[in-house]
């Protein structure tokens, strides 16, 4: 299910709502780990929201075209605010009434990616943009993390196998940069490591996926 589509009103067998987000470089397999999970929680009863950002709601498609098929030139602090001003609006109107409800959100990309490419990536400044990020999602914390850690040009390889060459804004950035974006990503596992799973994603899909299973059901109570 998308952030678009709606969920029921009462959800039955869920106690409290969880957020699991999924991060990482791109090519990374969070789309493809995020399907197979929603499918997984699916036949063991939990209702799920799968959503992203940018783009898990009306506002948040058109503000994804901006940041990331805009090919005009967009300064780093505009970037980071556009990035703010969809999280706001996202988690109001989409995560936190899908936790209320009990739902399992699933999340592609969060607060740490802003951090990691904006506030580290663009060199504006992790807590600069950690406190902007909070700010805007009123403090509202992912449960679990997951990372999806993978070599830089081994991830721009399947995006081009993918794409065929057709990479957005941040994707055409040089290695470097993302070089920059994954050690940021590692260095915020390091130092939460009760909210992060940091999982090796040149492993097999299956492997990966029996990894982040294992976590959630410990997470969420499943036998």
């Amino acid at each position: 299910m998308t952030a678009a589509a709606a969920a029921p009103d009462d959800v039955s067998g869920a106690a409290r709502g969880w957020f699991i987000t999924l991060e990482g470089g791109d090519g990374a397999g969070k789309t493809t780990q995020a399907e197979r999970l929603e499918q997984w929680l699916g036949e063991h009863g939990r209702h799920v929201v799968r959503t992203r950002e940018p783009g898990g709601t009306e506002l948040g498609q058109k503000i994804r075209e901006i940041v990331l098929h805009e090919r005009g030139h967009i300064t780093p602090r505009a970037e980071a605010l556009l990035y703010a001003a969809d999280r706001a609006h996202h988690v109001e109107t989409v995560v936190r009434p899908a936790l209320a409800r009990g739902s399992v959100v699933l999340q592609d990309r969060y607060i740490d990616s802003s951090v990691a490419y904006q506030g580290v990536g663009r060199g504006l400044g992790a807590e600069q943009i950690r406190g902007v990020s909070d700010w805007a999602a009123e403090g509202q914390t992912p449960d679990l993390t997951v990372l999806l850690d993978l070599d830089v040009t081994v991830g721009r390889a399947r995006v081009a196998a993918a794409r065929g060459d057709v990479f957005d804004r941040l994707e055409s950035e040089a290695e470097t940069f993302h070089e920059t974006v994954r050690r940021a990503f590692l260095a915020m596992a390091d130092a939460e490591p009760t909210r992060f799973l940091v999982v090796d994603a040149a492993e097999p899909a299956d492997v990966v996926q029996e990894r982040i299973r294992a976590a959630v059901s410990g997470l969420l109570g499943i036998a």
